[in-house]
């Protein structure tokens, strides 16, 4: 009989095939853009097409003894192509204002996403949008009662899977997502938690000044 631990794999490791060549489909019927900013976590740079935001990438370019909330904040376009879409100025704006104006970035229109993992109403893509809708900034919610607010109490381990294939961090605030004991957790795969832990800091702080 094959071990449970083994199906479990071999299963998981199916749909990540399945997931990558969805991604890859819906990629090639885009034109997409990229635009690379600097901000007080490093360059992050934002790719889409005309529909939507398909990605945000945190390259992770700066010591984390240099991320300090005190530090002057600014969020400034290091690289763009020459024309770009209406969705992807949406999220330079948003992402300008969340890092220098935090308090207004409430107020601007979020852009349209355009990725695989956020449509339909699979688990992940259910999770994402009730995580958007429903965990304000400043606020953090955890693991298990963002799995309630999905729909299924018992999906806590899923809800990690979840947040680690969010496409759209920051827009989709997944550093808000935290242990039930308080702990921040882990942050972007491989990462640390260094930036989720600043970007907390980030909106208690700013958000109250």
């Amino acid at each position: 009989m094959e071990d449970k631990r083994t199906t479990r794999k071999n299963h998981s490791g199916a749909k990540d095939v399945i997931g990558r060549e969805m991604k890859k489909q819906w990629e090639t019927q885009c034109t997409q853009k990229t635009i690379s900013l600097l901000s007080p976590l490093g360059t992050i740079q934002v790719s889409g097409c005309e529909n939507g935001v398909h990605t945000i990438q945190i390259l992770m370019d700066v010591a984390p003894a240099e991320r300090s909330p005190e530090r002057p904040l600014s969020c400034v376009v290091n690289d763009r192509p020459a024309e770009t879409s209406p969705e992807l100025q949406r999220c330079v704006d948003w992402l300008q204002a969340y890092f220098s104006e935090p308090r207004t970035a409430g107020s601007l229109p979020l852009p349209a996403f355009h990725h695989p993992t956020l449509q339909g109403d699979a688990f992940t893509s259910r999770t994402l949008r009730v995580l958007l809708r429903d965990v304000k900034f400043g606020e953090t919610v955890s693991y298990k009662r963002l799995a309630e607010m999905a729909g299924n109490p018992r999906a806590v381990r899923a809800v990690g899977g979840a947040m680690r294939r969010n496409p759209v961090p920051l827009l989709i605030p997944c550093h808000r997502v935290i242990s039930s004991s308080g702990q921040s957790g882990p942050y972007m795969r491989g990462k640390g938690n260094h930036l989720k832990q600043w970007l907390l800091t980030h909106e208690r702080q700013r958000g109250a000044d």
